[in-house]
């Protein structure tokens, strides 16, 4: 974070990015000595109720972020601001959001946790608009503009009021991560399968190994597993995925597979009441096939510039993911998060786990034409990964020792072959009308035929 004395004294001149929470109940008008460089603005974490009128003489700014602050309204300014891409007010006090609030070049849109009720027709009028984000509302129904939102990839819904899902809803030709728990439409939450209970008390919590949207994942120990457990502490709030309590029932409810990631047993006595889950411990020789979208690349993840991997390890990798996402598709799970950075997986043997229910939904029953149609956006969401996983095949080596590493500077009749399969089956899955998209059980099927 940045400090007032470090912008009020001019330390801060040329800075693209300023991040400034100083229980601020107005804007500093130094801020604006930075209009000629300024292109990411975060105001999260102040008093503001209001931003200033002239906030588009910052002609820079792309994204702003203003979450944790008490606005109950989307400011109407932010439609003034021609270059503004990325707008995020979550965990407001916002109940009206006003067409004229919405930037022309609207790219992202973030107000999670909220009270809004309705959304303005303009919003699908925003030709950009790739990433909404719309968890912890009032929301019983869409614009019904938003069937012409071409370009939208990714939809928190969850934990609002909807009552049905929109027909046009899901044959948006790119929506591929979709998020819905928590709503009237949902089918009731199954009773969650009987799991062991490990009490606190029994538990000697280690180290942290990481934090998501929805909770801290922290290495503990137990007489009853002297191996290690890894325990997730849900926090407990709205996340932009949706609630905790969906996403634990989601995960029980995904049962067993080797490429996932699924509960073992819950928590029981913690001392604050905290709801928690223990996870299989992942070898430390396990990584994230890539971080999260970036704001430059909104939807997609990005991978490290270093990391390539041969037509084999490719292959292997795209076959358990999508052996574990058929699975969950047959007990009537949209994981609504299938992404690389929610894969862990190991270079040297291509063995990979998909992990993180936070955007899960329960589907409805079998037979329901509504289920069909949500699974095939999760098609796509599956093309996009095997578009990534080619980005990555090159001729020469692959970075680890996988099944197929090393095989020379040039691919042979067999990996030619492999890559054409890969490359049929991402087309297949990336099909515009998502009625036309294999199901992912024929992927299995697919991709079980590769050889290479």
């Amino acid at each position: 974070m940045h400090t007032l004395e470090q912008l009020r004294s001019g330390a801060l001149a040329g800075a693209r990015r300023l991040n400034l929470s100083a229980q601020l109940r107005s804007v500093p008008p130094q801020v604006f000595d930075l209009a000629d460089t300024l292109e990411v603005l975060n105001l999260s974490g102040n008093q503001l109720a209001s931003l200033p009128h002239d906030l588009p003489r910052l002609h820079r700014l792309k994204v702003i972020f203003c979450s944790d602050n008490p606005f109950t309204h989307l400011p109407e300014v932010l439609g003034d601001c021609a270059n503004l891409q990325v707008v995020g007010f979550k965990a407001c006090r916002i109940t009206e959001v006003r067409a004229c609030a919405l930037p022309p070049q609207l790219r992202w849109l973030i107000l999670t946790d909220n009270a809004i009720t309705e959304l303005p027709d303009a919003l699908g009028q925003r030709p950009a608009l790739q990433k909404l984000m719309l968890a912890g509302n009032r929301l019983r129904q869409l614009p019904q503009s938003l069937a012409q939102a071409h370009q939208l990839e990714l939809l928190r819904l969850s934990a609002n009021a909807l009552e049905a899902v929109p027909p046009w809803l899901t044959a948006l030709p790119r929506l591929s991560w979709l998020a819905l728990s928590g709503n009237l439409h949902a089918p009731p939450t199954p009773p969650p399968q009987l799991l062991p209970a490990l009490h606190w008390n029994d538990l000697q919590v280690d180290t942290l190994l990481g934090e998501g949207a929805s909770g801290h994942i922290y290495r503990v120990h137990s007489a009853a597993h002297p191996q290690g457990l890894a325990l997730k502490l849900f926090k407990g709030a709205v996340t932009s995925d949706g609630l905790p309590e969906h996403e634990l029932a989601a995960s029980i409810a995904a049962g067993q597979h080797p490429a996932l990631i699924t509960p073992c047993a819950e928590l029981a006595g913690h001392p604050q009441g905290a709801r928690g889950v223990l996870l299989p411990l992942i070898a430390p020789s396990f990584i994230n096939l890539a971080g999260p979208p970036s704001l430059e690349s909104c939807t997609r993840d990005v991978y490290a510039p270093t990391l390539h991997m041969d037509v084999a390890t490719a292959v292997e990798v795209a076959r358990q993911i999508a052996d574990a996402v058929a699975h969950l598709h047959q007990r009537g799970i949209l994981h609504g998060d299938l992404y690389a950075h929610n894969i862990l997986w190991n270079p040297a043997t291509a063995q990979a786990v998909l992990s993180d229910f936070g955007a899960a939904t329960l589907l409805p029953a079998a037979g329901n034409p509504v289920r069909r149609a949500l699974q095939a956006l999760e098609v796509r969401a599956f093309g996009c990964l095997l578009d990534e996983l080619l980005a990555l095949v090159r001729a020469g080596p692959a970075t680890g020792a996988g099944p197929g590493a090393g095989q020379g500077t040039a691919p042979g009749a067999g990996a030619g072959a492999a890559l054409a399969g890969l490359r049929a089956i991402t087309h297949a899955c990336l099909l515009p009308q998502p009625s036309q998209r294999p199901e992912m059980a024929a992927v299995c099927a697919q991709l079980a035929f590769i050889r290479t």
